[in-house]
């Protein structure tokens, strides 16, 4: 990874409309052309697995998709069908016979050998007959034929429908009409798995393609958004008075070399103004730190880390509906209701810190806490752009003071 040329990941807007097999080829092509920005440590696998460490956690990936994306129900839903993929195929094969598997409708396949290729889209037929049997999205749990009624997880399939699948759901996945009837139709059948395969490649591409690139974009930042305009300005203000100092110079009397007083305005402001661009503040940088998020500032949430013994322990046993619970036994659950599979919708306008925030002085905004980075490949990707600013600051004001003071003394003033 090159010191001098190395970019975050550029932002990649989210496409109109619902979520698609095109939208997902079009993240993954546009992902492609940057893999060099993030590195393996910080791979979506690893933030998935919740091998990084702060602020690269799989609770800050959540965040993330709560506070900044909003569109966490991508991330929650995957998970639960990762849990409950390993969980089905763990029942005895009595069970699994229940539940024949389901043919894809559509897919991400793979065009070629080369993994890193962009998907395509491949058209299958349905292994059963269409049905006529509809949904009815006005009951708790839809209506099921009696043989369906006795397969596996047949009441937990009807909570995802409620929450994830259904027209108005508290966490409605944003899905086209015709996937929504596809994988609803499949679900009328079958519990198995593979009634999910075209939303969980859907699912899927977008968390890989579109929020976990633009999640450590995010990541990389140490301030927040009033510490970094306010860093942003200063570099300005330097800037502004290095040329007005210049230019009042310049029409004096004074002797040419006093302008190099402007150097170090200079210096410091399109240093501290590039990193300020990048979302760095290099004050805050100094101490390998970033600012609390808002909603990490006023202590009040829950978080994976939280788990207590009995916690991690329940983990290989539990159900997943325990299992993603847990991190809400401490505190109000402000962050830790977000990894529950079943809930409320996304929204946080009632949780405590949103009001407490906004009461905040924007001085207290400006100058939040901070809290060290443990992540060590963030660190190394901060130190890259920091260095990346001041060489740019020194190629920038060389040439420029060079320029200011080999003008002639005018004696205008």
């Amino acid at each position: 990874m090159s010191l001098l040329f190395y970019r975050r990941p550029d932002y990649v807007a989210k496409l109109p409309g619902p979520m698609n097999l095109t939208q997902c080829q079009i993240y993954v092509e546009r992902t492609q052309k940057h893999r060099r920005a993030i590195p393996p440590e910080l791979s979506f696998e690893n933030i998935i697995q919740n091998r990084a460490l702060p602020p690269c956690t799989l609770q800050d990936f959540m965040d993330y998709l709560v506070y900044v994306s909003h569109d966490a129900e991508n991330l929650q839903f995957w998970i639960w069908l990762q849990s409950y993929t390993k969980r089905f195929y763990a029942a005895p094969p009595s069970e699994q016979a229940l539940s024949p598997p389901w043919s894809v409708v559509e897919g991400l396949q793979p065009t070629g050998n080369d993994p890193n290729q962009a998907p395509r889209t491949a058209d299958k037929q349905p292994r059963f007959g269409v049905s006529e049997y509809q949904i009815n999205f006005d009951q708790q749990e839809p209506p099921m034929t009696p043989p369906v009624t006795i397969q596996p997880y047949r009441s937990e399939i009807n909570r995802v429908i409620s929450h994830y699948l259904g027209p108005n759901s508290p966490r409605e996945l944003n899905l086209s009409h015709k996937t929504r009837s596809a994988v609803l139709h499949a679900l009328q059948h079958t519990t198995h798995p593979s009634a999910f395969s075209l939303v969980r490649d859907i699912v899927e591409g977008t968390l890989r393609g579109q929020s976990h690139p633009n999640f450590i974009r995010w990541s990389i930042c140490n301030g927040n958004k009033p510490r970094v305009l306010f860093v942003r300005n200063s570099g300005i203000a330097h800037v502004v008075a290095g040329v007005v100092i210049a230019i009042f110079l310049i029409l004096s009397n004074a002797s040419r070399w006093w302008r190099l007083f402007c150097f170090p305005l200079f210096l410091v402001g399109f240093s501290i103004g590039i990193a300020a661009y990048k979302g760095l503040c290099v004050i805050v940088h100094t101490g390998h730190s970033r600012n609390l998020r808002p909603w990490e500032q006023f202590g009040d949430g829950a978080s994976l880390n939280s788990l207590d013994n009995d916690d991690e322990a329940a983990l290989g046993s539990g159900s997943t509906d325990d299992v993603y619970s847990m991190s809400n036994r401490s505190g109000n659950g402000k962050r830790g209701i977000s990894m529950d599979t079943f809930g409320t919708s996304n929204t946080y306008d009632h949780e405590l810190w949103v009001e407490k925030y906004r009461k905040k002085p924007l001085l207290q905004r400006i100058f939040a806490r901070n809290v060290w980075i443990q992540d060590e490949t963030i660190r190394l990707l901060q130190d890259r752009i920091v260095v990346q600013s001041h060489i740019l600051s020194v190629a920038i004001t060389v040439p420029l003071m060079v320029l200011v003071v080999a003008l002639p003394v005018t004696g205008i003033l």
